[in-house]
């Protein structure tokens, strides 16, 4: 399922104008991503949790050319899903 979809599915269900739904998928979207860029960590039962997990620089090598690549520090999005949803997914 994509991000339109997930509109079009909640628009449906929930009787509401496609922008409205839009308007409510954006909103959930933004703020979530706006909790992450703070550091914080994002937690729905019964789904999962979402956090931001930092990883230092390295020093790598390119797999083509065997020359030593400098892998910059970086921040990436780590999503651990809950209980509830490994038990739905595997019953």
């Amino acid at each position: 399922m994509n991000k339109s979809e997930l509109i079009k599915t909640i628009a449906e269900k929930k009787n509401l104008h496609i922008n409205e739904a839009t308007e409510v998928v954006n909103l959930l979207i933004d703020t979530m991503k706006e909790s992450l860029i703070r550091g914080d960590r994002i937690e729905i039962r019964g789904f999962g949790s979402f956090k931001v997990k930092n990883y230092e620089g390295y020093t790598g090598r390119n797999p083509k050319t065997g020359a030593l690549v400098e892998v910059l520090p970086k921040k990436l999005p780590f999503f651990r899903p809950g209980k509830e949803l490994k038990k739905y997914l595997n019953d």
